[in-house]
């Protein structure tokens, strides 16, 4: 699919800004958050970003926006971010190619399926799993489903959203038991139809990540496979705009925004009663159930290292050979880091 000409905000339930965050704050509130003052730029440094407003997509409520309230880990930027809330990958990738988002984290395959369709982004860093034993993501059956291995899947109906992390999951686990998407019959549905066709009987299978796996398997719903290595990756990956990246002052300053982040989910993930409630907030679910699927969500922020490089690009090969995408991706090309080699967020110091 070529660039959209029409802004990406048109996308009714896909793109939703979420209010400003006025760096500069002073009130005792936010002078009480507890990294309202990390180390890095401060309000009265780099006078020449106060003039940007940078906006953060946020992948089907991580808990971003909510972290950053309470935290303060923006209050005393040199500039002003806002919040983007998307429903998965795809559209994300979307946004950022066309300058609707400076920068968001997304899973293994929208960077893929974005470059096929040749938007402008680049991936910056990495969101590398604390967990990686855990999956993020499963194919699942339902309650009661006869169902008991993949080859089972031949026939039948796998709902997965497109182009996302999930998509990638059912293209490598049907590949690894000699299924091809034409053995079965993939139902393209965005989680939220998804869950809906999962719950209603109408698909026989849905690959889907946490907390949405996390929620059906606490109400019955069975592991048919699992998100983990060799069928899919842990990790997931920040994309930024390369319409920020090639301006050198803007850049320098996205930089910051992102390293803010960074220490925002590092701090979360030591204080994990703030982090369930700002999970649960965001994507409206019950705090139990966003302290179930909390692992998932616990990452480490690092530059991409070549050993990415390399599983991106045979994950690319595979949606080519199964004519998911229809041009071939090099992935070093829409590489370019943002972090300087050796930055690890696990190794902050946070209270």
């Amino acid at each position: 699919m070529s660039r959209r000409s029409s802004r990406i905000v048109a996308a009714v339930g896909l793109f939703a800004l979420g209010s400003t965050l006025v760096a500069c704050a002073s009130t005792s509130e936010t002078a009480a958050a507890p990294l309202s003052s990390p180390s890095g730029s401060g309000a009265d440094s780099h006078p020449e970003w106060k003039k940007y407003t940078f906006t953060i997509g946020d992948n089907g409520g991580d808990g971003s926006q909510e972290l950053a309230k309470i935290t303060g880990v923006f209050d005393n930027a040199p500039y002003k971010v806002k919040f983007a809330r998307f429903t998965y990958g795809p559209p994300l990738v979307q946004a950022a190619a066309s300058g609707d988002i400076d920068l968001g984290s997304v899973g293994d395959v929208p960077p893929i399926t974005g470059a096929a369709k040749e938007y402008g982004f680049k991936v910056v860093a990495v969101n590398r799993s604390l967990t990686p034993t855990q999956a993020m993501e499963n194919i699942i059956v339902p309650k009661g489903s006869k169902l008991k291995s993949l080859k089972d899947l031949k026939g039948k109906k796998l709902a997965v959203p497109q182009g996302s992390s999930a998509h990638g999951l059912a293209l490598n686990a049907l590949k690894s038991v000699g299924l091809t998407p034409k053995d079965v019959k993939l139902v393209f549905l965005d989680p939220a139809a998804g869950a809906t066709a999962f719950n209603t009987g109408k698909v026989d299978a849905w690959s889907i990540w946490n907390p949405q796996s996390a929620i059906a398997i606490k109400n019955g719903a069975r592991i048919l496979a699992k998100g983990l290595p060799p069928l899919d990756q842990t990790s997931s990956y920040y994309v930024a705009s390369e319409k920020s990246l090639n301006d050198k002052t803007k850049r320098a300053a996205l930089t910051d925004v992102l390293k803010r982040l960074a220490h925002e989910f590092a701090w979360a993930i030591k204080h994990e009663d703030k982090y369930a409630e700002a999970i649960s907030k965001e994507e409206g679910i019950p705090l139990d159930d966003a302290k179930a699927s909390l692992k998932a969500f616990e990452t480490r922020v690092t530059p991409v290292e070549k050993s990415d490089i390399a599983a991106e690009q045979k994950l690319a090969d595979a949606f080519l050979e199964a004519g998911q995408i229809t041009k071939k991706v090099d992935v070093s090309s829409i590489t370019d880091n943002l972090l300087p080699a050796g930055y690890d967020s696990s190794k902050l110091s946070v209270g």
